[in-house]
Order: C-alpha cells, then structure tokens, then sequence
C-alpha cells in the first residue's frame, strides 16, 4: 500500500523544490492537518492521478486560480512550480491571455503582474546559481 503522506511530499517538492517545506512548516503551529490533507489530498490522490503530466496539472492550476481572483500568494507558487516542472514564460503567459474572454483583463492583468513577479525571482536565482 502506497504511504500518501510520503507520496505526496515527493511530488511536491516536484513541483514546488524547496518551497515545500516551507509552506508545511507554516502550517505547523496553527493548522497541521491542512498540510497533511494539502500533501496526502492534493499532491499525493489528485496530482498522482493518470491522464495529465505534472506540467498540464500545473497549468490547470494556475488557470484556475486566475479565475478564482485575489489569488496572488498561490498563484506564485504555482507559477513558480509551472516553471519548476518545465512550463515556459511564454506558456503561462499565453495561457493567461487565453483566459482574456473568460474571465476578462483584471484578473489576467492581476495574474500577469504575479507572474511577471516570479519570472524576475526565477531569473535572479539562475543567475545567482549559474
């Protein structure tokens, strides 16, 4: 039998490098069992499933917290973790002008300037690593 906390963990640090650790300790002191229902619920039963790749899941992600709105603190992780697992700029940001005619400009616009955020941040640390 598959250990689900173990399993998700894996694929979130997949996706989410080192970052993971820290949105679980974050939780710690005030909500542990949101941690283990994000690990074993969200990353290990639904992010494990067959039929998408990581990168696919990633960008139904950040699509769906672009339509949700005032989404910003996930939308950088996902954003963040759509890069981690081999989504482009281009692809996440074609991905949200896509959503133009859905949702309408404030919220692409909102997205984008997150996006934009995390695309300097991923740049200055390859830059710092290379």
């Amino acid at each position: 039998m598959i250990n689900r906390l173990a399993n998700g963990e894996e694929t979130l640090q997949k996706v989410d490098g080192a970052a993971a650790a820290n949105v679980m300790e974050s939780l710690k002191d005030i909500a542990p069992d949101i941690g283990k229902y994000i690990l074993e619920f969200a990353f290990s039963d639904i992010y494990n499933r067959p039929g998408l790749d990581l990168k696919q899941r990633e960008m139904v992600t950040i699509t769906s917290l672009l339509t949700q709105g005032d989404t910003a603190g996930q939308l950088k992780v996902h954003i963040n973790g759509s890069l981690n697992v081999g989504l482009t700029q281009t692809e996440i940001v074609e991905t949200f002008i896509h959503c133009i005619p859905y949702v309408g400009f404030p919220k692409v616009l909102n997205a984008i300037m997150v996006a934009k955020e995390v695309f300097a941040d991923h740049e200055e640390k390859a830059n710092v690593n290379a």
